[in-house]
C-alpha cells in the first residue's frame, strides 16, 4: 500500500488559523462506513447522532507550553528581549526547542525537536528565559534530528515552563501563539499534563454538550495518551507498511477499564473521541489479548487499512493532513474510498481543516 494512496488536494485557505468563538459551533460531516452516505451536520447535533447506551471515550491529556525560545551559548540574553521571543524571524544564535517527551531515566531529561536543527550539536549548552533561568545541555542526537537534552535541576521545573513556555501550535497554523490559545488549544476536560499537541477532536466539546450526552443516556469515560512525536511525525517511506511510529505514554484507570469491559459484554458501541483515543484502546486490547485492562505503558500501534478493530466501533475526528498516519487510521475504520470522498466533499463545501477546524463522525 502506497503512502500516495492517501493524498488529497486542500486549498490553503481552508486551513483554520483561529478557533471559532464558540467551540460547539463547528460543522460535523457524518459518514456511514457501511453505506458511504454523507450528511452535513452541526457538532451540536452529536448527542442525537449517537445512540443511548453508547460509551464515548475521551483522551484527558493536557497540553503544556512545550515550545521554548532561547539562545545558544555565546549570545547575550539581552538580545532575546529585543524582539518577540515567538517571532519566526531568527537572530544568529537563537533557538527554538519543542519538548516532545520526558524520558524515564531522569525527570530533567527530555526528547526534543530543535530549530535550527543542523547547528545544535551534542555537548552544546542552551539557555532559556531573559535571565537564563532555565539551562540545558544536549546529550545525544536521534535518528531523525531529534535531540536528547538534560536540564539543570530546578525546584519546580513545570512552573518555570508554564512561565516562559509557549503553546506549541502546529506548523500549519501560520501565526504566533496568543494568550487565548492556552485555553482554546485545550479540551474542557483536560487533566493529565503531558501533551505537546491537543487531541483536537475534543476541542469541540463544551460542558453543555457533555451534559446533553448524559441526558441521552450516553455513557462516558476517559483514558490518557500524551501526544508526542508518534502522532505528528511525517511519513518518510513510500510504502505504508514500512512506517514505524514513535511510542507515546498512555494510562487506563480501573474505572475506565471496567466501563469498557461492561460495554463490550453488553454489545454496546464504543465511540472514540479522536485518533489518540483509538490508538490507546486498540493498543491496550492487543496487549491484553483482546481485553482492555487497567494499566499504563507505551503505545506505538500504527493503524492503517486492513487493520481489524477490536474495541472501537465509531470515531469522532477532525480532518487530517494528506498522507498522514492519522488519515490512514480514519481510512482503516471508514474505508479509504469513503473517507477520501468525504474529504473531497468537505473541501467542496468549505469545511475548516486541521486542529482548529471542523470535525467528522465515522460510524
Amino acid at each position: 500500500m502506497l503512502v500516495s494512496d492517501f493524498h488529497y488536494d486542500l486549498p490553503e485557505e481552508l486551513i483554520a488559523q483561529q478557533p471559532l468563538p464558540d467551540r460547539a459551533s463547528s460543522r460535523l460531516l457524518h459518514l456511514s462506513a457501511a453505506t458511504g452516505d454523507l450528511a452535513d451536520r452541526s457538532f451540536r447535533e452529536l448527542p442525537n447522532l449517537l445512540r443511548p447506551g453508547d460509551l464515548v471515550v475521551f483522551n484527558n491529556t493536557r497540553v503544556f507550553p512545550a515550545r521554548l525560545y532561547g539562545r545558544r551559548a555565546g549570545l547575550h540574553s539581552q538580545v532575546l528581549s529585543q524582539k518577540n521571543p515567538a517571532s519566526r524571524e531568527f537572530l544568529p544564535g537563537r533557538i527554538e526547542v519543542l519538548l516532545t517527551r520526558q524520558l524515564q531515566r531522569s525527570p530533567n531529561d527530555w526528547e526534543v525537536l530543535v530549530r535550527p536543527g543542523r547547528k545544535i550539536g551534542v555537548g552544546e549548552h542552551l539557555f532559556f528565559g531573559e535571565q537564563d533561568e532555565l539551562q540545558a545541555e544536549v546529550i545525544a542526537r536521534g535518528e531523525f534530528g531529534e535531540r536528547h537534552i538534560r536540564f539543570a535541576p530546578l525546584d519546580d521545573f513545570f512552573a518555570k515552563i508554564e512561565s516562559i513556555g509557549h503553546i506549541p501550535l502546529p506548523p500549519y497554523i501560520d501565526r504566533e501563539d496568543a494568550s487565548a490559545d492556552r485555553d482554546r488549544y485545550q479540551t474542557v476536560y483536560a487533566r493529565e499534563r503531558g501533551s505537546v499537541a491537543a487531541p483536537t477532536a475534543g476541542l469541540h466539546f463544551t460542558p453543555e454538550i457533555l451534559a446533553n450526552l448524559r441526558e441521552r443516556q450516553i455513557e462516558t469515560t476517559e483514558v490518557t495518551l500524551h501526544v508526542g512525536l508518534g502522532t505528528f511525525q511525517p511519513v518518510r517511506v513510500e510504502k505504508v507498511e514500512e512506517h514505524k511510529l514513535h511510542s507515546e505514554p498512555y494510562s487506563i484507570s480501573k474505572e475506565a477499564a471496567e466501563k469498557i469491559a461492561r460495554a463490550r459484554d453488553e454489545h454496546r458501541r464504543i465511540v472514540a473521541v479522536g485518533t489518540t483515543t483509538v490508538r490507546t484502546l486498540e493498543y491496550a486490547a492487543q496487549r491484553g489479548s483482546g481485553n482492555v485492562n487497567a494499566g499504563s505503558g507505551e503505545a506505538n500501534l500504527f493503524i492503517y487499512p486492513g487493520y481489524k478493530f477490536h474495541v472501537v466501533s465509531a470515531l469522532l475526528t477532525n480532518f487530517h493532513l494528506p498522507q498522514s498516519t492519522l488519515l490512514m487510521l480514519v481510512c482503516a475504520l471508514g474505508g479509504r474510498e469513503n473517507v477520501l470522498r468525504a474529504y473531497r466533499h468537505a473541501v467542496a463545501e468549505h469545511y475548516r481543516f486541521y486542529s482548529y477546524g471542523d470535525c467528522m463522525l465515522v460510524e
